[in-house]
């Protein structure tokens, strides 16, 4: 999707229609880019941002939630009592909007801006376990192998990606998918103010991409096995053969080329 930079309101108002798209494909979940709420700018993230007080912005995403029986991780820009994250919001039918995870991996400007998460989030629904985190945490292998050492068999993105970022995306999260044997959904920003490339997809325990949108604004769909999963695990014999410790490293001094005297 493509959010307005500070337009809370409009943005609020697409994913409120978004969830509807999602209910209707058949969806159990809908994971929403970075900053979905807010846009991704420095402008609108230096001002007053969005909280979670009663009846506030995400009142009427609450309404589509309880209307649809979709669950929505909304990532916002985010005041929590004076504290500025940049944090994925679960809403779900008929409970109080949950601020559960903040970004950890901060990038560039973002520092002088948010405080970063000090922990990691999951949570199960039908019988999987989800682990959540947003953008850059994906290009730090030892975040998604945390969430895979916790149980996690869904790794959900919530990004932002600038031009020219395409091929990291998708080598980071199809890495993550093969890594840890686990599904990798990404979900990704377009538009203004940085030209953002979006590329939402889903990659399954292998690293294969499952499904994607098209351009523009778009949904995707997947349907998550936690039997893949297992057979997928079974399978790929790395996990069971992981060594805990290698020892410490052995420098051996440095090699020449016959030609290098010359």
């Amino acid at each position: 999707m493509e959010a307005v930079p500070g337009d809370i309101d409009a943005n609020v108002a697409l994913i409120t229609r978004l969830v509807d798209d999602a209910a209707s494909g058949g969806a159990d979940l809908a994971l929403f880019p970075e900053a979905a709420v807010t846009g991704y700018d420095d402008r609108a993230f230096a001002g007053p941002l969005p909280e979670l007080r009663p009846g506030g912005w995400w009142a009427a995403v609450q309404d589509a939630v309880d209307r649809t029986g979709v669950i929505a991780v909304v990532n916002t820009a985010l005041d929590r009592e004076g504290c500025r994250t940049l944090s994925d919001v679960i809403l779900s039918p008929g409970r109080e909007p949950l601020a559960a995870y903040d970004k950890q991996h901060l990038h560039d400007s973002e520092r002088s801006l948010f405080t970063p998460g000090d922990h990691g989030t999951s949570f199960v629904l039908n019988d999987l376990r989800f682990a959540l985190s947003v953008c850059y945490d994906a290009n730090f292998p030892e975040h998604a192998a945390a969430a895979g050492r916790a149980g996690a068999d869904v790794y959900l993105n919530s990004g932002a990606y600038f031009p020219g970022g395409e091929h990291r995306r998708d080598l980071h999260y199809a890495a993550r998918a093969l890594d840890n044997g686990m599904y990798v959904v990404f979900s990704g920003l377009l538009g203004g103010p940085h030209a953002f490339i979006g590329g939402s997809a889903v990659f399954d325990p292998l690293g294969r991409r499952i499904a994607a949108v098209g351009e523009g604004e778009h949904v995707a769909f997947a349907d998550l096995s936690a039997e893949v999963i297992g057979e997928t695990r079974a399978r790929q014999r790395m996990w069971a053969d992981h060594r805990d410790g290698l020892g410490p490293d052995r420098p051996l001094g440095s090699f020449h080329t016959a030609n290098a005297a010359r």
